[in-house]
């Protein structure tokens, strides 16, 4: 008798081991997609302040149209993906071809004295601070969640459920690794 009520009580314990894991795996697994929410959120509004950067810089330099169609391109193409992984990976480009337009807004002192593109300039780089600090919120949620995910005896539960690693934000040209310059 009294083995029999030392099994349910091990059994008991063992379940609600089971629950709290899943519970907390579950639990885990929100904060990261909620850390790469709020990094999509800062690179919607940079995603939206893009046009307004390359109209002001359109009326000074016509004749740039090149670097102009790049920037608005890679702005299309890295909205337009879907999962987390092709967001990272296009949202690069971004960062490059922002720089290529701030060097042809270099050769133009008019536009570096408008106003209105010394506005941009000032939310582009506070953005540019918020998609920093989302990006290092993300991937300490993404590190919590991969470790707890590997460690036995969680990892039993993570298999069952289906839990598996999220990727880390990295920079995978060596060039996006430069920050975009936003003050002349």
């Amino acid at each position: 008798m009294i083995g029999i009520i030392i099994a349910i009580v091990v059994l008991l314990l063992i379940v609600f081991w089971g629950i709290g894991t899943y519970n907390t795996l579950i639990k885990l697994r929100t904060q990261v997609e909620e850390g790469f929410s709020t990094m999509d959120v800062y690179l919607k509004k940079r995603f939206d302040l893009i046009p307004n950067l390359v109209a002001t810089v359109k009326g000074y330099a016509a004749h740039e149209a090149e670097t102009l169609e790049k920037v608005i391109a890679a702005r299309n193409s890295a909205y337009a993906s879907g999962n987390i992984d092709e967001k990272v990976a296009t949202e690069g480009q971004i960062s490059s071809v922002l720089k290529s337009l701030f060097a042809v807004a270099e050769n133009y002192p008019n536009l570096k004295a408008d106003s209105q593109f010394i506005d941009l300039q000032h939310q582009l780089s506070r953005l540019e601070e918020d998609i920093a600090n989302s990006r290092k919120y993300y991937n300490g949620t993404v590190k919590i969640f991969n470790t707890k995910i590997q460690l036995f005896p969680t990892n039993i539960i993570a298999g069952i459920g289906h839990f598996t690693k999220f990727d880390f934000y990295e920079v995978k040209n060596e060039n996006e690794r430069e920050n975009v310059k936003v003050e002349f």
